[in-house]
């Protein structure tokens, strides 16, 4: 929550402004946690809310969905075959291939 207020609110109202967005996470444990929920009802202009538990399924938002998830299920896939072809010694030198794979990710993918 705090690097929502921090980070993600400021840079939405910027970008925004009076514009309506909606904020999609996913099913992370800190993100369905009732506190975060009832923070994101309190705090966003719109958010698809996901389970608070597997016994309550009351969200909206399907999980793992490939065509509502598109970053988990294309782009990571792609990164994730480029970057890590070779093993890594070091993050450094993981960051540098998830970099340089994100890089010749072409604009249609």
């Amino acid at each position: 929550m705090d690097i929502l207020e921090e980070h993600c609110f400021p840079w939405a109202e910027q970008h925004f402004r009076d514009s309506w967005w909606c904020f999609q996470q996913d099913g992370a444990p800190g993100h369905k946690a009732i506190e975060t929920q009832q923070f994101l009802s309190e705090n966003c202009p719109d958010f698809i809310k996901v389970d608070t538990h597997w016994r309550c399924a009351d969200s909206e938002w399907p999980p793992s969905s490939p065509d509502l998830n598109p970053l988990d299920y294309a782009v990571w896939s792609s990164l994730e075959e480029k970057a890590c072809a070779k093993p890594h010694t070091t993050v450094e030198s993981l960051k540098r291939a998830l970099i340089k794979a994100w890089d010749e990710i072409s604009v249609d993918t």
